[in-house]
């Protein structure tokens, strides 16, 4: 349980960082388009960090398999999903463009897990 607030808290503040960097550094040496490739990252990855919290404050109550499963999903999901675009954007690697989208797909696979839960947690109420 402690590497989940850990990550939360490391997460938390990746994107506040990149946040205030892309505002006070990064508009005067980047393009517009690079500055919202990096706000986009920053979006998601804090909506998702603040999901993590909220799946790991439920976890201590109950038990299902599907709250640890978006938990990890939406972990391994900022770290490709986010953290390929704050890459490509600084090193304009272009193979990490090709990361993004499997990012992408294990946030919504996250998201389809907690629907899992729902309709779990709801037989048994």
């Amino acid at each position: 349980m402690s590497f989940f607030w850990i990550f939360i808290a490391l997460s938390g503040t990746i994107a506040v960082v990149m946040d205030a960097m892309s505002v006070h550094i990064f508009k005067h040496i980047l393009p517009i388009e690079d500055i919202m490739r990096i706000q986009t990252a920053i979006t998601y990855q804090m909506y998702h960090t603040l999901m993590i919290a909220i799946l790991v404050v439920q976890s201590q109550g109950i038990l299902f398999k599907s709250i640890n499963q978006s938990i990890w999903l939406f972990i391994a999901g900022i770290v490709l999903f986010s953290g390929s675009l704050y890459l490509y954007t600084l090193t304009k690697l272009y193979s990490l463009v090709f990361v993004t989208p499997v990012g992408g797909i294990l946030l919504i696979l996250g998201w389809l897990s907690i629907t899992r839960f729902a309709f779990n947690f709801s037989k048994i109420k």
